[in-house]
């Protein structure tokens, strides 16, 4: 690249997420290995597909994994009020190995069980803590503030003033310098005013890396 093509590197990359959603664990994978590379931090947010599809009809086998999702955003928003952002990223490992690699049921004692062996247990109450839905809201809502509308998770957000991006979209996650070279066009997109899409087609469901 020239330097007129060098995009501009953020010291931390917020990466808004639900942590049911396979395609956002996808990408989650491919970020926290490009970003660790660039020397970029990764800052988790909450971005609720619960929030985002009420009063909509969905099928029941989706709402089932929104309920989890519920318990599982109460959890991460308790962690990063106790400035834990290192604990989110155990959880939602620990979430992404089961639900995503070893297909287990999402449900509410799944997310209980998956923030005691995380190392999260001291949280894990909060499943049932209603209290924290309106701070999962306020983030949500933030989320679709910097990259809205009509978009969902994850979103990338970052740089000064803040700038929000969906997706990207990867299957599989791509990794080593396929990945860094994903995160640089990324970073480098944001940068134009007027860009909003990119996209082509998906067929089939996703395709996961390796378990980690």
């Amino acid at each position: 690249m020239s330097a007129a093509e060098t995009p501009n590197t953020p010291d931390v990359i917020e990466f808004f997420f639900d942590p049911g959603c396979p395609w956002t664990w996808a990408t989650s994978r491919w970020l926290l290995e490009a970003a660790g590379a660039r020397g970029i931090a990764v800052a988790y947010r909450n971005l609720s597909l619960a929030v985002l599809n009420e009063g909509r009809e969905i099928p029941d086998h989706l709402r089932v994994r929104l309920v989890a999702g519920v318990a599982a955003h109460r959890v991460i928003a308790g962690l990063l009020a106790d400035g834990r952002n290192d604990l989110v990223g155990e959880l939602y490992a620990e979430l992404g190995r089961r639900l995503h690699h070893d297909d287990e049921a999402p449900t509410v004692e799944l997310v209980r069980d998956a923030a005691r062996d995380s190392g999260a247990g001291s949280w894990a109450h909060l499943v049932d803590d209603t209290s924290w839905d309106a701070p999962v809201l306020e983030s949500t809502r933030l989320a679709m503030s910097l990259a809205g509308p009509d978009v969902g998770s994850p979103i990338l957000a970052f740089g000064e003033p803040r700038k929000g991006i969906f997706g990207p979209i990867v299957s599989p996650p791509p990794t080593g310098p396929e990945a860094q070279r994903l995160l640089d066009v990324v970073l480098l997109v944001a940068q134009c005013p007027g860009f909003y899409e990119l996209k082509r087609g998906r067929s089939g469901p996703v395709v996961q890396g390796p378990r980690p």
